[in-house]
């Protein structure tokens, strides 16, 4: 079978002559209509380091697919730096972009006939856009990580971005000075690469490895570093076997798959969004999946490895220990994963981890032992209650104060609240309600890390609970619950809480209850009137008017029927 199989359809015959003709502009020759045409879905861009040193990757991506006999189709697409939007109005479109990103996989691929496809991402919505977008276009397709971020350096002290924004909140409190900010500021982004911790691009990362859709390695090197060029390279080189094989993402994704890649977020503490991400995902594959698998997968799950946010480490630092494939093997020893799931080297998970040395690696501290883990159950927990029916997400190992209740503050928009905290208004015992930020109240289903970090900064990360229908970096730690569903914009109770109610938040019950009396909750139900719209045009708009729920991925196409 050609390897063509597609890029025929516009290359070949006589009626493609003025198609042709397009390709002579470009520098093609005759005999290149017989290879492969494999697009490179290039991120590079200058708005954030994330992706900053992505341009010598793809150049090395280009090189290698023609010395394997393709045709390189570079294009680019967007991305929206999370770190810098962060706090403003401009995180409303972070969600947004992930759905832009997959819209132009899947339409330059589509509308261009590609045989195959190879994705960079660097940001965090790069990744599951990335991935959604090789799902729908369904070619042979792989996902290549830009790579993470070496850590900054102050004073003997490891730094990265979630190190800013809580000196923000220290300073606020008084515990820090103008020159102790400043020098974080200065110091904790020392290049290129996406942050640094086990946030979400390398939560994401991680998973796609674990999926069989990036190559064993590549989701914990550091951009800087020469291997993350040479695994790029290996990566187009694989790409273009599968092109051969025929061997397409949804041969790959499977339930099973999607299992491997969320039981390895739950082993390396990841973020609360890949809860919402892998419900994209699942949708795009045709795959079901529902939040509820989640919660099954944190039963028997537990958290193996010690890294950032809640932990000590930086992913570098996972990466220096064996990475990824080290603990899957592990996990795979432990009878915690599927051997038999497919990747994009043609070999089996079992396959690829067959050389792989058994057992916890000695002389380090980042990974544990299954049989001796930092937490016997994961992490990421789906709570359940009157305020979210359809369920809530929450980081739940390590808290201090597992179960809480305290009188609700309600905000209906992030900045008020991040004042409030800031003017030291909000105090221990606490719960932030911050509402009217879902999917389509934001719209955008915004981040919380700047209100989240202030409040660690200032010495409350343990003793305030935070309540939002909007979404948490994954830098983000402490009594804090998201993807509140309903969100407060379709009607969830959220929307009818008032200052002073009493909410409680309980991780060992997995409970998440505003204590009301039904009999008022019907009165203020009585009185509620859906805010109007934020936006009415443009890319905000049309993200409110068509977003799913985020217990089911915030998606756009979710669509029962067409009438």
């Amino acid at each position: 079978m050609s390897s063509n199989r597609r890029s025929k359809n516009i290359t070949q015959g006589i009626q493609r002559a003025p198609n042709r003709s397009m390709f002579y502009g470009l520098g093609y020759e005759a005999g290149d209509f017989n290879k492969p045409m494999i697009g490179v879905a290039n991120a590079h861009s200058t708005i954030t380091p994330c992706n900053a040193g992505l341009q010598p990757l793809a150049d090395g991506a280009v090189a290698a697919l023609s010395e394997s006999g393709a045709n390189a189709q570079l294009f680019g697409i967007p991305t929206i730096s999370d770190g810098m939007s962060m706090g403003t109005e401009g995180m409303k479109y972070s969600l947004v972009s992930r759905e832009v990103i997959s819209d132009c996989i899947e339409t330059c691929v589509s509308g261009q006939w590609m045989d195959g496809v190879l994705v960079f991402g660097g940001c965090d919505k790069n990744m599951p856009g990335g991935m959604m977008g090789m799902l729908r276009a369904n070619v042979p397709a792989i996902f290549v990580y830009g790579g993470t971020i070496l850590p900054g350096r102050l004073d003997d002290r490891d730094l990265n971005i979630v190190s800013v924004f809580e000196a923000v909140g220290e300073h606020s409190a008084g515990r820090i000075s103008d020159d102790d900010l400043l020098a974080i500021e200065r110091n904790a982004i020392p290049g290129t690469g996406s942050c640094g911790g086990m946030y979400t691009a390398n939560t994401m990362s991680s998973a796609f490895e674990a999926l069989g859709l990036s190559l064993p390695y590549s989701s914990t090197m550091a951009n800087v570093e020469s291997e993350k060029l040479i695994s790029t390279q290996d990566s187009a080189r694989a790409l273009v076997k599968a092109v051969e094989l025929d061997l397409k993402p949804r041969d790959i994704v499977t339930r099973e798959a999607i299992e491997n890649a969320v039981s390895v977020v739950m082993a390396t503490g990841g973020s609360t969004n890949a809860v919402l991400h892998f419900l994209a995902i699942a949708h795009a594959a045709e795959v079901p999946w529902d939040i509820d698998d989640f919660e099954r997968i944190r039963k028997k799950v537990p958290v193996i490895c010690d890294l950032k946010p809640s932990g000590e480490h930086m992913a570098i630092d996972l990466h220096r220990v064996g990475g990824i494939p080290r603990v899957m093997k592990m996990m795979l020893d432990a009878g915690l994963l599927h051997g038999e799931c497919l990747t994009i080297t043609g070999k089996t998970v079992a396959e690829n981890l067959a050389d792989i040395e058994s057992g916890c690696p000695e002389g380090q501290d980042v990974i544990r032992p299954v049989e001796s883990p930092i937490y016997a159950e994961g992490h990421l927990a789906v709570l359940r209650g009157n305020l979210a029916p359809d369920g809530a997400v929450a980081k739940i190992t390590g808290l201090k104060n597992p179960v809480m209740s305290g009188p609700a503050r309600v905000f209906d928009d992030e900045q008020s609240a991040l004042d409030a905290i800031l003017a030291g208004k909000v105090i221990a015992g606490d719960v932030v309600v911050m509402r009217y930020l879902g999917p389509r109240g934001g719209p955008g289903m915004p981040e919380m890390l700047a209100p989240t970090s202030a409040l660690v900064g200032q010495g409350l990360g343990e003793s305030v609970g935070l309540v939002t229908d909007g979404r948490f970096s994954g830098g983000t730690w402490g009594m804090v619950v998201g993807h509140v569903a309903p969100e407060a914009y379709a009607g969830g109770l959220l929307a009818l809480v008032e200052e002073g109610d009493t909410i409680r938040i309980d991780s060992h019950e997995l409970v998440l209850e505003l204590e009301v009396s039904d009999e008022e909750l019907a009165s203020r139900r009585a009185s509620w009137q859906r805010p109007e719209p934020r936006y009415r045009r443009g890319v905000l708009a049309k993200f409110a008017r068509n977003a799913a729920s985020a217990s089911r991925g915030a998606v756009l196409d979710l669509y029962d029927d067409f009438d």
